[in-house]
């Protein structure tokens, strides 16, 4: 069964502040800072997913996203937009890290582009995003918020800029939890030997116990101390008789 090892992230203290700023340096003495936002929504177009479970029970859902929408707000940051998306998300306590890239189509050129990390916290997500937007060497610091489904996307009142939603902090401690399987729907066993114990419900064969059909006659063919070899199929908890033979009843 493989294992799904999680990265090691921290995040903290998220970004508070409620504007979006487009400057040079990424804020370490750039000249002339403009404060510019958008809103967007964005509409999942494919998805992979990986389901894990902790030892502690805790199931971690591990979504590979491509989302495309619409951006609106500053020329700089208005167009048609892609975002390219990983969450991690432990559903069971509902908080998580969604990272990504993201890109916005505008009329100018060069198009918006960049990349964010995010806090998941109950279906909200709120971080930081960074990368380029309006001219050439114009780099963009940009609050995120959303309401998010790694299934469906991001809600249409997104925002680059603006107000912030579900601001958690959250760790992701390596730790290794099995992949997620669906158990067989049926499950077949046999055995072969003398006859055990039988009556109108059940038989049971060198240890294995199986229930008998409804309106099943094996009782009535077979005996205590028969030898012979029995089917058995695991369906719905059940393990139930499908074929009995022997060379002598």
């Amino acid at each position: 069964m493989r294992k799904l090892i999680l990265p090691a992230v921290l995040v903290a203290a998220l970004v508070s502040a409620s504007i979006a700023v487009a400057h040079d340096g990424f804020g370490l003495g750039g000249s002339n800072p403009t404060a510019v936002a958008a809103t967007f929504g964005a509409t999942q177009t494919k998805t992979s997913t990986r389901t894990c479970t902790t030892s502690d029970n805790r199931t971690i859902v591990v979504t590979d996203g491509t989302y495309t929408g619409t951006a609106a707000g500053d020329a700089t940051l208005a167009g048609a937009m892609t975002i390219h998306a990983r969450s991690v998300v432990d559903t069971t306590n509902k908080v998580g890290l969604v990272t990504g890239q993201f890109r916005i189509d505008t009329s100018g050129q060069p198009n918006a582009r960049g990349a964010f990390q995010a806090v998941y916290s109950a279906g909200q997500i709120a971080g930081l995003a960074t990368g380029r937007a309006g001219a050439s060497h114009t780099s963009l610091v940009a609050n995120l918020s959303a309401a998010f489904d790694p299934s469906t996307g991001f809600a249409d009142d997104s925002k680059l800029g603006g107000g912030t939603s579900g601001g958690n902090a959250v760790e992701l401690t390596p730790k290794a939890c099995k992949q997620s399987e669906q158990p067989p729907t049926h499950e077949r066993s046999s055995a072969h030997g003398a006859i055990s114990a039988i009556s109108a419900g059940s038989i049971t064969v060198a240890g294995l116990t199986c229930d008998l059909p409804s309106g099943s006659d094996v009782s009535t063919k077979y005996h205590q101390n028969d030898v012979v070899t029995i089917e058995c199929e695991l369906s719905n908890g059940h393990n139930t008789l499908t074929k009995i033979g022997s060379k002598h009843h």
